[in-house]
């Protein structure tokens, strides 16, 4: 299985972060849980919510208010958008097939479980 990040790498304050992952060699409506985790520069994995296969969506509660996640079954895709972006959301982003969801700043790199390269989101006016 294999993910990939794409989007822009510079957004401004305010506005609204948008960022698809390709799935290839799986699919998105196999049982996972298909997630988004950020790492702001210097700290640790934030997980930030899931798409479930059967299309069920998850927040980390703190976001909630500011982030959609949502999918296109027949790209095999799922996107995340993060509104009214602070300079607090530069990090690098990940999407990953992960089997549990973390809610919190703790999320294990497991084996059978499948990340993305990441991608480096710069916010800057």
């Amino acid at each position: 299985v294999q993910l990939q990040e794409s989007g822009p790498g510079l957004v401004k304050p305010s506005q609204t972060l948008s960022l698809t992952c390709t799935v290839s060699g799986g699919s998105i409506i196999d049982g996972y849980y298909w997630s988004w985790i950020r790492q702001p520069p210097g700290k640790g994995l934030e997980w930030m919510g899931a798409i479930g296969g059967r299309g069920s969506i998850y927040y980390r509660p703190t976001l909630k208010s500011r982030t959609s996640i949502f999918r296109d079954t027949s790209k095999n895709q799922f996107t995340l958008q993060l509104s009214s972006v602070t300079p607090e959301g530069a990090a690098v982003y990940y999407c990953a097939r992960l089997r549990s969801l973390y809610y919190g700043d703790y999320v294990p790199r497991l084996p059978n479980d499948y990340w993305g390269q990441g991608t480096q989101v710069t916010v800057s006016p």
